[in-house]
Parts: C-alpha cells; structure tokens; sequence
C-alpha cells in the first residue's frame, strides 16, 4: 500500500498532487493553475479552510520569530503578504522583507495589496522557485513559509536552500498545516475538509476542485515528527516544533550554526 505521503519517486518519476499520482514535472504546473485560480479569492481560502483561526496563527507564529530591527527577511509562498505585513514593523527602517512566491499571480496579489496600503518601503517581490533560490549563500537572517511547503514539489531540495541562504544563527520557520492529535476531533476535521470546504469552494468561489485539491494536500504533507527529521537532514541544528489548535497546524523551527 502507498504511503499517503509519499516523496517525489526518483524510479517511476511520479509524486502527488492532492491524492492522485502525476509525473513529477507536472506537479509545479498543476498548483500554480489552483493557486492562479484562487489568489483573488486567497484571504476568503484561509477563512474557510481555518474558520478565520488563520489570522491568529499567523500572528503567533510572526510574535515567537527570531526577527530584530535591521534583519534581512525572505517570506517564501509569501500570497498575499500576510505575514510580511506582520513582521515589517519589527524589522523596522533599517530592515527588509522579501516576498517570494512561485506563482505570478499570487506575487501579484501581495504587492497590490501593499500598495493599496500603503505599504512600499522595505519591500521587495520576487518570483521564485523555493528549490532553487537566485539569492547567494548566507542571505537572510530570517526564512519564513506559511501554508506554501506542502505544495513544493521538493520538499526535501526546499530546506535544504532555506538552509543556505540563511546566515549563521539565523532562523528557518515553517508554518503549515499538520496532523490532527486529538483522536475525537479526527472525524470532525475530515468531515470538514472533504464535505464542507469544497461546497464552500463551489459556493463561494465557485471553485470546488480546487479547495478539494488543497484539503487533500494537507493529508500528504509530513506529520510533525516527519518535517522535523527533514530539516535535521536540511542541515538545521536545534529543530523543533510546536503544536497549534490540537495539530491542526504545528510550527516548526531550525537554525543554521
């Protein structure tokens, strides 16, 4: 039997999307589609996939980083700029946030949503492919991706360049969707996210594939103990991670030394 979280397959070429197999090359093409398809409606995906809890997580997760005033940033999958927003004040002036996201459209959502804001100074968008970073070695002293790992096709090639970009005694954060731990809530989660959410897709998006796709991507992503072994391998020292919400989500933390 397969395992539900299967890594790309050097042999037959093949790796996941959502739950059915495609050939490892098509993966990257297949979720820029549900990501371009989604970005306009990308805050209203969060509030129905996490009942609006996102926006506390995301905060949590910004508030218990290792960022200073004048740290150089890079926000990997970084939509629409949530977590950026989030932890430009505590760069401050002197600092800078990357916004990088694989896909043109999501790029293009942030940085619309910045402006309109009026939030310019200290920003930067590029787009990316998070397994292979255009940035030198020793970069950043912070590397950050919320809910965009799990649809990385590479996880493994992912961490390894968060990890060299990093600065000696900088800090890797990933924030993502995980494995529920409370046997009770197991069922109620499922029902969630296979019953509930693509009908909210449908109804309010009027995407139902693509919210399927995304709740299947989440029982395919490492389990917590998984993710923390990959990034001990990635070269991280220190690995840890810190359960949310009964695991819905977990945050996971490494440093370069």
């Amino acid at each position: 039997m397969n395992d539900p979280r299967q890594k790309p397959d050097a042999i037959s070429g093949t790796t996941h999307f959502g739950f059915r197999d495609v050939p490892t090359g098509e993966k990257q093409k297949l979720v820029g589609q549900v990501f371009s398809s989604v970005a306009s409606n990308y805050d209203l995906m969060n509030d129905l996939m996490s009942m609006g809890i996102h926006r506390v997580w995301k905060r949590y997760f910004v508030g218990t980083s290792q960022v200073k005033r004048g740290d150089r940033v890079l926000d990997l999958a970084g939509g629409t700029g949530d977590i950026a927003l989030l932890l430009r004040d505590r760069v401050g002036e002197a600092g800078s946030i990357v916004l990088g996201d694989i896909n043109g459209a999501m790029l293009r959502t942030g940085r619309d949503r910045m402006t309109d804001m009026g939030k310019v100074a200290g920003f930067e968008y590029v787009q990316m492919n998070a397994e292979k970073l255009p940035f030198p070695d020793a970069s950043f002293d912070l590397v950050t991706i919320a809910f965009g790992l799990r649809n990385v096709t590479d996880k493994d090639a992912a961490l390894r360049e968060m990890h060299r970009v990093l600065k000696v005694g900088g800090q890797a954060r990933v924030l993502e969707f995980s494995e529920v731990k409370a046997e009770w809530f197991k069922p109620i989660y499922d029902f969630h996210s296979f019953k509930v959410l693509p009908r909210l897709g449908k109804l309010f998006a009027n995407d139902a594939d693509s919210y399927q796709y995304l709740a299947e991507s989440i029982r395919k992503h490492p389990p917590q103990d998984e993710l923390k072994a990959m990034m001990q391998s990635a070269g991280f020292a220190r690995c840890d991670y810190r359960n949310l919400s009964a695991g819905i989500v977990a945050i996971h933390t490494g440093y370069k030394v």
